[in-house]
């Protein structure tokens, strides 16, 4: 297909809900790529705006409030700002970062539905809905929950089984449902709402998609094909609720606007918002939104592919007047430490701690997380590479090179670019190397291969960590000069072609690196060349862009994501179900006395078992017993246990076992040795 040029490009990011902080799992998803793309574009001196904002309608900011009580204006509120402000230090550069609440998103998003309701594009239904009636309200989608019909999880939403097989759902669908909040069983009631005639568009989506997109990533494209080989049915546009935009039409009190509705409007609202504040660099939002000359792009997770790529299209389609996604390059996730981020379990790692743990390090995890972007499949993020890619890589290849250039040039030049001389064949080796390095950048950029072009640039300092160490300046130093003023002039350039390239990626280093090199900001169009930095000119003092990350942070972040998931199983144990009932007298046939521990010793060879020496109050006994993985054996001598008596003699290597020490398995799975909670004689009878 012929690729279209286009005046202008706009490209917006996921709408994160103002119910919680943002996490790594949301930038490598949606942020971080956003930003490396439009840096790009900004470089190569295009129009480009960057739209984001906060999503504070829905059920998840109204569960908040009620968990944390307090409004849900105040969840917003202060989540609003939180993540705001943590974008901005984080150095995602947004052209304006707004929030669905605003009057502009609420008169916009009102006025949007109110056109295709009185143009008769959205159909009215009344149906069966879940009511809560000891809360009196209508529940929504995420405020139900049951057992998934398809996988059995046993807590899937009324909308999706997201810790499960991630289907949709309907809450009707669910087994057993019941409220989320009250945990009542819900009953139907009728309820009125308006709906999306889907249905109407399916030819339409199968057209725009199937055959005019097929250079959409595979899993968007995919996801959207087995969609659309469904048949759809219309969706309801509003809900039930107390908080959000009111339906703007009569007799529609106590609903408001679905937020998949409400939230991608945001994206238009926020546009407006910016150009009605700056026209004069802006021109109109309509420019933006109903120009065919603009390329819209949407960068979202894959959680979100059927709302911007069916949905919100087909809104836009009823209206009329709006421009399609041109492409919607949707990442898959991230996980931590091979287990699915999830903010219930606080199994996360939240921006806005890493940036105060890691103060001055926002390009460290911008590298590792574009390193280990999920563009294709899941993928991992573990704190150990993390640490690897900034030692390994960042300090010993890209940091160690433009140091060794700049600290090269002071010993030698007082801080002076020298000239460059004649070239020999390796300089020119060298240089043929790097050449063709912004065309293959910019084709991986512009094809949102992200984490292949941020390889394409550590490459380059990989070219000149080799040429500083094959030339050896710093011993041509003491025989021929001239030719250590070539070798540290294109040692120069290609840390001036670094800055550039990695501007994008690492744009606080970026800065620095130019700084340093007393550069302005360069254009795209001089990555590549050889005659960036002017001869002549003088450089300052070298600045260490990264320094090396030692064992011992890295394993306080470590300990506190255990410290997490041994809260999170205390937290959702769940005791087994009572046994098979029995006798008085079956009981009585157990002969359960108490001991006290005498001697304790790992047994040879066997990784989990101890071996006890037990005073009995008879002849004394051995047993033996698989509790070594919790307890060191000196921890034991001296303290009383009970044991069954009466069990036959077993020989577990090698050794006779006389009894079974009695212990609980707590909730993690930690085996606990079961006493009295008192000094008792040894031999007593327990009944």
């Amino acid at each position: 297909m012929e690729k279209k040029n286009y005046k202008r490009t706009l490209v917006t990011t996921a709408l994160p809900y103002a119910n919680g902080p943002v996490h790594i799992g949301h930038l490598a998803g949606v942020y971080v790529p956003a930003d490396i793309y439009v840096r790009y574009l900004r470089l190569k001196g295009e129009e480009v705006m960057m739209v984001g904002g906060s999503d504070e309608h829905g059920v998840p900011v109204t569960q908040r409030a009620r968990k944390e009580g307090i409004t849900t204006q105040e969840v917003v509120d202060r989540y609003h700002e939180l993540i705001k402000e943590s974008f901005k230090e984080f150095g995602i550069s947004y052209d304006i970062y707004s929030r669905t609440t605003s009057k502009i998103h609420h008169q916009f998003a009102s006025d949007f539905f109110r056109k295709l309701y009185d143009e008769g594009k959205l159909v009215e239904k009344t149906t069966k809905q879940f009511y809560d009636e000891a809360e009196q309200r209508f529940l929504t989608d995420r405020d139900v929950v049951g057992e998934c019909p398809y996988c059995h999880h046993p807590k899937a939403y009324g909308n999706q089984c997201e810790d499960g097989c991630q289907r949709s759902l309907e809450p009707t669908e669910l087994i057993n449902p019941h409220a989320k909040e009250s945990g009542a069983v819900p009953v139907l009631r009728d309820s009125t709402n308006w709906y999306l005639p889907l249905n109407e568009y399916q030819e339409w989506l199968k057209q725009w998609i199937l055959e005019g997109h097929k250079e959409w990533r595979t899993n968007v494209y995919g996801q959207c094909k087995s969609w659309l080989d469904m048949d759809f049915e219309p969706r309801a546009m509003t809900r039930d609720l107390d908080w959000g935009i009111p339906v703007p039409v009569e007799g529609a009190e106590g609903k408001v606007l679905y937020v998949w509705f409400d939230a991608p409007i945001g994206y238009i609202s926020n546009t407006k918002e910016l150009c009605d504040a700056q026209p004069e660099r802006w021109g109109t939002w309509q420019k933006w939104w109903q120009d065919e000359e603009t390329r819209l792009i949407h960068f979202i997770g894959k959680d979100n592919i059927v709302f911007h790529c069916i949905i919100f299209p087909t809104m836009m389609k009823a209206h009329g007047d709006y421009i399609m996604p041109d492409n919607v390059p949707a990442n898959e996730f991230l996980n931590l430490e091979n287990d699915k981020i999830s903010t219930s379990r606080n199994w996360a790692v939240w921006l806005h701690e890493y940036l105060k743990d890691f103060p001055g390090k926002q390009d460290v995890l911008r590298y590792v997380l574009t390193a280990n972007a999920p563009e294709t499949k899941d993928n991992d993020f573990t704190w150990r590479d993390f640490q690897a890619r900034n030692n390994n890589e960042l300090v010993a290849i890209l940091g160690n090179f433009v140091n060794r250039a700049i600290v090269l040039t002071h010993k030698y030049f007082d801080g002076v670019i020298p000239a460059v001389g004649e070239l020999n064949d390796y300089d020119r080796q060298t240089l043929d190397e790097f050449k063709d390095v912004k065309a293959t950048l910019s084709q991986n950029i512009e094809n949102f291969h992200f984490r292949e072009a941020q390889k394409d640039a550590m490459n380059l300092a990989r070219i000149g960590n080799k040429y500083l160490a094959d030339t050896e300046p710093w011993k041509l130093a003491k025989v021929d000069m001239e030719r250590v003023k070539t070798i540290m002039n294109i040692a120069l350039q290609i840390s001036a072609n670094l800055a550039i390239a990695f501007e994008p990626f690492l744009p606080f280093s970026a800065a620095k690196l130019r700084d340093m090199l007393g550069m302005k900001e360069v254009p795209w169009d001089k990555l590549g060349d050889i005659d960036i930095l002017t001869a002549g000119s003088t450089i300052e003092q070298p600045v260490l862009l990264f320094e090396k990350i030692d064992d011992s942070v890295i394993q306080a972040q470590i300990d506190r994501l255990e410290r997490i998931k041994q809260e999170n199983i205390i937290k959702n144990f769940q005791p087994k179900a009572i046994a098979e009932p029995c006798t008085f007298d079956d009981f009585t046939k157990l002969d359960i006395r108490v001991g006290t521990v005498l001697e304790c010793e790992k047994v040879k060879k066997a990784d989990k078992l101890l071996k006890f020496t037990i005073d009995d109050g008879l002849k004394g006994r051995t047993i033996v017993s698989g509790i070594a993985k919790w307890y060191q054996p000196e921890e034991l001598i001296g303290k009383q246990v009970c044991f069954i008596a009466n069990f036959p003699t077993r020989t577990l290597k090698g050794v006779e076992s006389q009894g079974m020490i009695l212990s609980a398995e707590d909730a993690d799975g930690r085996l606990v040795v079961i006493g009295p909670t008192g000094p008792v004689k040894p031999g007593v009878q327990v009944g």
